[in-house]
């Protein structure tokens, strides 16, 4: 049996690894995701602590097996909420590879989505890689015409 429950700040290993884990099958090279790592853990510290980064683990067996992040985003009025100044930010989907396939990612994103409706959250963001990509749009979300650009 599966319990999906909220994240406490001692999940800052199994959220570093599952960062990790999720942009290497993503396909970033090793050492752009070996750069990443102690940047990310430093950031995440203070904000496990004081709860600008929330979310959910999903356990089985008493073993993490998956997890997603939450943000809640300073954002200014927009066409898509013209009426509120914050976006919630999804990240560090990750499920086990021996858990997939087994609804847990949906339960999680059904869990986060649960999560920014009680803080009255109404337009949600994400970047899916292309093995979330099928999920997320099947539970209703949309492409947008986002895009990127590196500054050196």
């Amino acid at each position: 049996m599966t319990l999906i429950r909220e994240i406490v700040a001692s999940d800052l290993d199994a959220i570093c690894d599952h960062r990790n884990r999720m942009f290497l099958e993503a396909g970033r090279p090793q050492s752009d995701v070996q750069a990443m790592s102690a940047p990310f853990r430093a950031w995440l510290i203070p904000r496990l602590a004081d709860g600008r980064y929330f979310g959910f683990m999903a356990e089985a067996g008493g073993r993490i097996v998956g997890g997603v992040g939450l943000m809640e985003l300073d954002w200014p009025p927009h066409p898509a909420h013209p009426d509120d100044d914050r976006r919630g930010y999804v990240l560090n989907v990750f499920v086990e590879p021996d858990f997939r396939r087994q609804k847990m990612a949906q339960a999680l994103m059904e869990a986060a989505e649960s999560e920014f409706r009680s803080r009255k959250l109404r337009y949600l963001i994400l970047h899916a890689t292309k093995q979330g990509g099928p999920l997320y749009e099947g539970m209703g979300w949309q492409t947008t015409s986002e895009m990127s650009k590196q500054l050196e």
